[in-house]
């Protein structure tokens, strides 16, 4: 085989991989075809409800009432809804707040999720198999059960009504410990070997060879440890009552008018708490499907 054949040959393979499919097979094959138009359908069908909350909060209160439905309203798109949702609540301070605690849940729950994983892969100790059989137990344990002793608690530690009364609870994530730990599984022990006899203590092989390798689980868990604590609304609506606090989904269920229920202002409302979450996922989202397909839940 010639040179430049070789090199051709190389080209297509790469080609082919960056465009989503093996070398040789056919992309406009029907199987392929039939499947890309299914997963459009569903792409599709997951986007109604999404486009009729931003069609809602574009129409007046007595459109978006009305018993018929329409997709163009009489009195015409209107950013009104929104204008009355930003002038009622401190949308700034809550979403601030939102922000402040949701990073430092991410923080936290990566930083504990990563060394529990770790631990659990590679060091053998007393107790792990108790300590690895109550991580799985908790995550069968709905959370609402926990919210009467975690409450007592933060009345105890009088974190109630602070930041860290919403940060702490939820900088535990056991599922994340999992995904973490079967990510570490699959790293060679060889590689953590060579360093150890190199005079490399443990945490620095965890901090220099681990972790670099595990950059896309990382990403992934910190993504989805963020949008859970974005949306979270049980636990910060009972451990706070000062409005400064408030994160921004308890915020805006403060938000309510006089005049009964407001389908537009609760749409806007919707989409203004939603909106930040898009973004996240729109700027990461190859390394939330990278993490996911990394970890062996992308039906491998």
């Amino acid at each position: 085989m010639s040179t430049y054949s070789l090199s051709r040959g190389l080209q297509r393979n790469k080609t082919a991989y960056r465009q989503g499919h093996k070398p040789g097979e056919n992309p406009w094959s029907v199987s392929r075809m039939v499947a890309l138009l299914i997963l459009a359908f569903l792409a599709a069908t997951w986007l109604v409800p999404f486009a009729w909350a931003i069609l809602t909060s574009l129409k007046s209160e007595a459109d978006a009432g009305a018993s018929t439905l329409s997709l163009s309203p009489p009195d015409g798109f209107s950013l009104d809804a929104y204008r009355k949702v930003l002038s009622a609540g401190d949308i700034p301070l809550w979403a601030w707040n939102s922000l402040l605690t949701s990073v430092l849940i991410t923080v936290i729950t990566v930083a504990t999720s990563a060394l529990a994983g770790y631990a659990f892969s590679r060091i053998s100790f007393h107790g792990r198999r108790w300590l690895y059989a109550a991580i799985i137990a908790a995550i069968i344990i709905p959370p609402q059960l926990l919210i009467v002793p975690l409450f007592r608690q933060m009345l105890a530690f009088d974190l109630v009504d602070t930041h860290w009364g919403i940060i702490l609870p939820q900088a535990f994530a056991p599922a994340m410990v999992l995904i973490l730990k079967r990510f570490f599984d699959q790293i060679p022990v060889e590689l953590e070997d060579a360093a150890r006899v190199d005079g490399a203590h443990r945490l620095r092989v965890f901090w220099s060879i681990v972790l670099p390798l595990s950059r896309p689980i990382l990403a992934a868990v910190a993504i989805f440890v963020f949008i859970g604590a974005w949306n979270n609304f049980l636990w910060p609506f009972i451990v706070t009552t000062d409005a400064d606090l408030m994160t921004l989904p308890v915020g805006l269920q403060t938000v309510k008018s006089a005049y009964g229920l407001q389908y537009a202002q609760n749409m806007a409302s919707a989409i203004l708490a939603a909106l930040p979450l898009v973004l996240v996922f729109l700027f990461f989202q190859r390394q939330i499907i990278k993490g996911i397909a990394t970890t062996g839940f992308g039906g491998q």
